[in-house]
């Protein structure tokens, strides 16, 4: 039996890896339920799954973290504030079955210090589908990395045509249902910015050797190109609840989670390159990924700022990632070493410089 404490169990990583707890009550244990504000789901969950340890906010979950007994700790968290309870899951010893990407990518080098090797289990469906691809090889023979991108609501899309996109047009994903933020920032590609960051993070693989496609099926969540000129794809129908199950399991895998490709009918899968010009959010990931320190951190708390502008109506969709880029470029970073108050004054900088230029050019 795995005991299992779940941060953002209101959200769609949450619900969903509540889902395959229900299904396999012999396998797995909820020992605690953090969510960040809606109290009535979190008390139903808590009294449906017969929970007594639950937390309401990112800091009441890091406490949760340090004070109950579980084997995984799934971070399910949206955003930055995930990085105390990260780092709280790690100091404590426990597997850290990892949704929350913002909390590898901003706090970089602090999490991987504190991890142990294995301890951090992937749960975004790319870097899942890399981890499985990954036991096919060694290190060594690995050439690269190529992570699969459906394109979102606009693949096709040139630059021009992006100008006058709208809140609910950039919410209407053809394939994955996920929250505001996470949803508008494939939109953007910068969801894919990040992923690249979290790539280079968790397989210490160069950015030279990680690539995007676009392949609008979701259906190849990833793959991995090794030396000899094979490459191992991992492919399923697109439900998260599979990635879920193997980061609350991993090694192991969890029987009858999802339904596997009806290979009796027939289907085509396309792929085709990544248009930078008019989605430019992944080159400058790759570009703060590379300066590395509290980059990073500024790309995506600019963003955030940027993301709740769009959808408050003070700033277009085109200047959500024109917005990020001009941040990045004006940061000057401290000499010093990073640690999580530096962080914390570069967010918190990134915030109100991004804050101030959407005012500037847009209020």
């Amino acid at each position: 039996m795995r005991r299992v404490l779940i941060l953002g169990s209101t959200g769609s990583i949450g619900t969903q890896a509540l889902d395959v707890i229900r299904q396999n009550p012999d396998t797995f244990q909820v020992v605690g339920l953090a969510a960040g504000s809606n109290a009535a789901m979190l008390a139903e969950q808590a009294a449906a799954f017969g929970v007594t340890e639950t937390a309401l906010g990112a800091a009441d979950a890091e406490s949760l973290v340090r004070s109950v007994e579980a084997d995984v700790v799934l971070n399910g968290i949206t955003g930055s504030i995930g990085l105390g309870p990260t780092l709280a899951a790690l100091e404590t010893g426990r597997t850290l079955a990892l949704a929350n990407k913002e909390s590898l990518i901003v706090g970089g080098d602090l999490v991987k210090q504190l991890a142990a090797p294995g301890q951090i289990v992937p749960v975004d469906s790319e870097h899942s589908a890399i981890a499985q691809a990954l036991r096919s090889g060694t290190a060594a023979e690995v050439r690269r990395l190529v992570l699969t991108a459906s394109g979102g609501p606009f693949r096709g899309k040139r630059r021009e045509e992006l100008a006058d996109v709208t809140p609910a047009q950039a919410l209407a994903h053809p394939t994955w249902d996920m929250g505001r933020v996470v949803t508008t920032n494939s939109a953007t590609l910068v969801n894919k910015g990040l992923e690249v960051i979290e790539a280079h993070l968790l397989f210490d693989v160069p950015f030279e050797q990680i690539d995007v496609v676009v392949h609008p099926q979701s259906i190849v969540h990833s793959m991995v190109e090794f030396v000899d000129g094979s490459t191992i794809a991992q492919a399923s129908p697109p439900d998260m609840r599979l990635p879920i199950s193997l980061g609350l399991a991993w090694p192991d895998r969890v029987a009858h989670v999802g339904v596997p490709l009806d290979w009796t009918v027939a289907s085509s899968w396309t792929f085709a390159p990544l248009d930078e010009q008019a989605f430019p959010a992944v080159a400058l990931a790759k570009q703060v990924g590379r300066a590395g320190g509290a980059y990073p951190a500024v790309y995506n708390a600019a963003n955030e700022e940027a993301v709740d502008a769009f959808h408050d109506g003070t700033l277009p969709f085109l200047g959500i990632v024109d917005t990020v880029s001009a941040v990045v470029e004006t940061f000057q970073p401290d000499a010093g070493e990073v640690t999580r108050e530096s962080l914390a004054e570069a967010e918190h900088w990134a915030r109100a410089e991004a804050g101030r230029r959407i005012a500037a050019a847009w209020g």
